[in-house]
């Protein structure tokens, strides 16, 4: 599915009455992928105040390659397009057709576990002129048990 249809489908998604319309027109086919109120680590979605606005971005982390720690101060919501990765902060590991809506002031960082570079399409909605994502390099995460053998 090229990048025009996932935006299709999130407008279907985010607009019940485009969604109305869709559902109307046989000659197009809407597949719902999320229908959430909360993000993938079970906090509300809370959208800011002000004037708002959506950017859209295909990220992509090479193989082995690292986001780094970080968090996002507005809600967005990524779709696997190929790859796998791994979500740290709360683990996840997220596959190709995974929709993962992110959580809003939360350290996470995310890694490439496949062979490829992960593709991962995001929508960001915040104000005008908001930061999509904070880096945080300073924060080094405590051993797990796990992690200590």
């Amino acid at each position: 599915m090229n990048v025009k249809a996932h935006f299709i489908c999130f407008i279907a998604l985010c607009c019940p009455l485009a969604a109305s319309a869709l559902d109307e027109n046989t000659a197009i086919k809407a597949t719902p992928l999320l229908k959430t109120t909360t993000s993938w680590d079970g906090k509300p979605i809370i959208y800011p105040k002000g004037q708002g606005e959506v950017t859209a971005l295909i990220v992509e982390i090479a193989p082995e390659g690292e986001t780094g720690w970080h968090e996002h101060p507005i809600p967005s919501i990524g779709y696997i397009m190929e790859s796998e990765m791994l979500a740290t902060g709360k683990t996840k590991i997220l596959h190709p057709g995974d929709v993962l809506p992110e959580s809003v002031g939360v350290l996470h960082n995310g890694r490439n576990i496949g062979e490829e570079p992960v593709k991962i399409l995001v929508f960001y909605m915040g104000e005008v002129g908001a930061k999509l994502s904070v880096a945080h390099p300073e924060f080094t995460p405590q051993p797990t048990p796990d992690s200590e053998k």
